[in-house]
């Protein structure tokens, strides 16, 4: 009986050995769970921190450093410079960088009256956005058509480029104008308390990001 009982406690300290492998094999399964979690999390940080970097830039072309004539919408050899060597490459950067497919060009002016001239751009507007046609045939009669003809001539400007350069690859460009609407701090101007003056700070043209859909009617 004394040598069945010892044969039988061999085989009893024998039996706990799989028990100690397989508690040492779920510890082992757990660490590499938590260990993939950790890497799955910071994988998708990372690649969500790529793809959304805040929001885009708005870009200026300030008036004080490159002036428009006096109600002209020609643009200054300066600024053409400027267009080239330093709104273009920016312009590809931040459409790169955040997914950007359309680029709004907005004309800011002053609140300055235009005076008494007589605007033709109903009827010439649509030749002088040609790739023929030209801005310098259009004429402002007011601070809207101003604003509009100006980011008008920046957009062909950039058009040019893209077609002769090859630059900007898919990316669409639209013109637009807020006449003296909006401050430069983004607020609806005020009205006039005295006589309308001319503000440099006010007249710029706006380089804006955004990334167009499909239309959807609202019903």
């Amino acid at each position: 009986m004394t040598r069945r009982s010892r044969h039988t406690n061999y085989h009893e300290d024998l039996n706990i050995w799989p028990a100690f492998t397989d508690l040492m094999s779920n510890a082992f399964m757990i660490i590499l769970l938590m260990l993939f979690i950790a890497s799955s999390s910071y994988t998708i940080s990372q690649i969500s921190n790529n793809q959304n970097k805040g929001t885009p830039p708005i870009l200026l072309i300030k008036d004080e450093n490159y002036r428009f004539d006096l109600g002209s919408a020609e643009i200054p050899m300066a600024m053409l410079d400027y267009i080239t060597n330093k709104l273009v490459p920016d312009i590809e950067k931040t459409t790169k960088d955040f997914n950007i497919n359309t680029v709004e060009i907005i004309g800011h002016t002053d609140e300055q009256p235009i005076g008494s001239v007589n605007s033709n751009l109903d009827k010439n507007l649509e030749a002088a956005a040609s790739s023929e046609g030209s801005v310098s045939n259009l004429k402002a009669g007011s601070n809207a058509d101003l604003g509009l003809m100006r980011s008008l001539a920046v957009v062909k400007e950039l058009l040019k480029i893209q077609q002769q350069q090859a630059r900007m690859q898919k990316i669409k460009f639209r013109a637009y104008s807020a006449a003296q609407l909006i401050l430069p701090n983004g607020e609806f101007a005020p009205i006039p308390q005295a006589l309308r003056q001319s503000q440099a700070t006010r007249r710029r043209i706006e380089i804006r990001f955004t990334r167009l859909g499909q239309v959807r009617e609202v019903r």
